[in-house]
């Protein structure tokens, strides 16, 4: 049976002196996803939520003393542990995923620009997801720390999942060989991208193509909005092809992956060459284009939407907490939007339950 929203929030650590506080812990978390669920975006929206619904949630928020200010919300968050709100955003993703048992799981990077909007690099708030592109779930996250990047994060994250026979895409800054080698030692797979950080690597992998042109497999074409795509996969057999220093220096390494890949648009033909490698032996250039497509959908399917949907860039939270707290509240609320099983956007789902307190009811399951 599926849990209400409250019950993801009842383990989380509230990090205040007991006895002096006036909200309860519960009250500020939930009225911080019921605003974000509803389109609301930075601290001022979320007591003017709670002013505006109290009535309606009078059975789940119990408010002792009121609807908190715009300062206690601000107060709160930056003092709360990450790892602790975290732990509710891994308890709901529990319920919808048996398991990560072949289920991709990709990992890449997005820098919060509103947190730091004129710096560079990782100076602000850079954070690594972990996203199961089947169920569009955000299973984990890990700060990447100033003068860092993501190598030192992908670690840490993937030793804080259970990827046995999962398939784990990394772009190409996590292709490393102890990255290749931690996921299968940890029983998973690997599908990588290979670009000019691995030049040797990169370089055996275009001769190879040169000298043999692979199984292919070619996409139908498809047409939007004037768009035509057209995507061709060639995968050779790693032993036959690599020299014998990649073979040695990539665990397990078996197929080299060739995708070409043509846009038209307008009538002018964009073209561009991917290329990758895999620890698996499967002989279908097909499942491996699907991965490199599941890969990309973290941007428009996780970042996309954490920016335009829930205005994440705009958020000016900067200090303590705040930034990776907010962060995870609104991938919490952007998972109960797409679970949402109608025909509407997401966008148009935050305006429905703007304007329906039943259908934000049954987001919740409340």
């Amino acid at each position: 049976m599926e849990s209400k929203l409250s019950d993801y929030f009842s383990n989380v650590e509230d990090p205040r002196v007991k006895g002096r506080c006036l909200h309860l812990l519960s009250d500020i978390l939930l009225i911080s996803v019921l605003t974000y669920l509803t389109g609301g975006s930075d601290y001022q929206d979320m007591p003017l939520f709670g002013k505006g619904r109290r009535e309606e949630f009078k059975d789940l928020l119990a408010l002792p003393n009121g609807v908190p200010s715009a300062d206690t919300f601000e107060r709160v968050f930056k003092k709360l542990k990450s790892e602790s709100v975290q732990s509710c955003l891994e308890h709901y993703g529990k319920e919808i995923l048996s398991g990560l048992s072949e289920k991709q799981i990709v990992l890449d990077g997005k820098k919060m620009k509103g947190v730091s909007p004129r710096s560079k690099g990782n100076s602000g708030l850079y954070i690594l997801n972990a996203w199961v592109s089947e169920n569009r779930f955000c299973i984990g996250q890990v700060k990447v720390e100033e003068k860092s990047n993501e190598i030192t994060a992908i670690p840490q994250v993937l030793s804080s999942l259970d990827i046995e026979e999962a398939v784990v895409s990394i772009d190409a800054i996590g292709t490393q060989t102890k990255i290749a080698e931690q996921i299968v030692e940890q029983g998973g797979h690997y599908f990588l991208s290979v670009k000019g950080n691995q030049q040797g690597l990169l370089e055996d992998l275009e001769h190879a193509f040169k000298v043999d042109k692979g199984l292919k497999f070619i996409q139908e074409v498809e047409s939007d909005h004037g768009r035509i795509e057209n995507r061709q996969c060639s995968i050779l057999p790693a032993k036959a092809f690599l020299l014998e220093e990649n073979l040695l220096a990539w665990r397990n390494v078996s197929t080299l992956i060739k995708i070409d890949a043509g846009r038209e648009i307008k009538g002018i033909l964009h073209q561009e060459t991917r290329y990758y490698i895999s620890d698996e032996t499967l002989s279908k250039p097909s499942y491996y284009l699907s991965l490199s497509r599941g890969h990309w959908g973290i941007e428009n399917q996780l970042h996309w939407h954490l920016d335009v949907t829930f205005g994440e860039d705009d958020c000016r939270a900067r200090t303590g907490n705040a930034p990776l707290n907010l962060s995870t509240l609104r991938k919490f609320a952007l998972q109960l939007l797409t679970n949402q099983t109608d025909k509407l956007s997401l966008k148009k789902r935050q305006y429905k339950a703007a304007l329906d307190v039943g259908y934000l009811k049954k987001i919740i399951n409340f």
